[in-house]
């Protein structure tokens, strides 16, 4: 095989208990570490919020009532072992956790770290879903936007592991201006961790749909943009909620080129040739060629529908 080759991983993850030690869980990510070890994988991507319970389900009077599921220092001392465990190996990995800030500003965040232990970027969740209210009615609730901030931020492609890579979280990956705003860039591989119910209350006719849509929208962004892309879940019945898997490396072609079988903890691998996003950045998505930025205004300028 010719060109940037970089083997990529993606660590999904089955259900974390409400009451699951952090050292547990930590234990769990070194496990799917050593096997991506084992199989010579350089950068290994775990889920959404990958040390915890998808707390958000719960309501509390007071925001501060699931500060304990938050870290306050990446790494922290619990997990450390697996920052130490990816060091030895040489392994680099994305990781998705929940962000109290000294500010006291919470973030749905995921780390970059290099295969030497050191942090190349975080990335804080640009599109945060659900609701803020108590909403009793609901089987269960999805409170993101209760316990998260949005992030302005935006979206950053950094130089590493050999090539350009950036970084979303779960419902980022439904936006195409998410993976156009890192194409704008360059990038050649986008990580993106997830925790998505299959049970949608608002519209129960998506339920049988979760599967296609994750796939869909991540296929379009991989193809739209000239990238691979990598979507790792937490999944499985998670205190009584059903989550989907179905984590999948996608190539710039917009093809699933791995994917995970089970609803488990579960390592798939695949060798992403990073030259390769050339044939599409520099042919039918040639921005520089084919771009018409003056006739898309409305995409930056107007957040609403404004019908004609």
């Amino acid at each position: 095989m010719t060109g940037r080759v970089l083997r990529v991983g993606a660590g999904q993850l089955g259900p974390i208990a409400r009451d699951e030690p952090r050292h547990d869980v930590v234990a769990r990510l070194i496990a799917l570490l050593e096997q991506a070890g084992d199989r010579g994988v350089e950068l290994l991507a775990f889920p959404e919020l990958a040390l915890t319970t998808f707390f958000p389900r719960w309501f509390t009077d007071d925001v501060s009532g699931h500060d304990h599921y938050f870290e306050r220092s990446m790494p922290s001392e619990e997990t450390k072992p697996l920052f130490d465990a990816a060091t030895t190996l040489g392994i680099g990995f994305s990781l998705g956790f929940a962000e109290l800030t000294e500010d006291g500003d919470r973030y749905n965040s995921t780390i970059l770290v290099d295969g030497d232990g050191s942090t190349v970027a975080t990335f804080r969740k640009v599109h945060i879903p659900g609701h803020q209210d108590d909403e009793p009615w609901r089987p269960f609730q999805h409170l993101e936007r209760r316990y998260f901030l949005e992030s302005d931020d935006g979206f950053g492609v950094w130089r590493c592991f050999g090539g350009l890579v950036g970084m979303a979280t779960c419902n980022d990956r439904r936006w195409p201006e998410t993976y156009r705003e890192m194409g704008l860039q360059g990038v050649e591989l986008i990580l993106i961790g997830y925790n998505t119910p299959i049970h949608y209350a608002p519209d129960p006719g998506q339920n049988s749909l979760q599967g296609f849509h994750n796939h869909l929208c991540m296929q379009a962004g991989a193809y739209q943009n000239g990238t691979w892309v990598v979507g790792v879940a937490k999944g499985g019945t998670e205190e009584g909620v059903e989550s989907l898997a179905q984590s999948a490396i996608i190539a710039p072609s917009g093809q699933i080129v791995a994917q995970a079988l089970t609803t488990g903890d579960e390592l798939i691998v695949a060798d992403c040739d990073l030259d390769s996003c050339r044939r599409y950045k520099e042919t039918l998505f040639d921005f520089a060629r084919y771009r018409r930025p003056e006739v898309y205004q409305r995409i930056a300028g107007q957040k609403g529908v404004i019908e004609p």
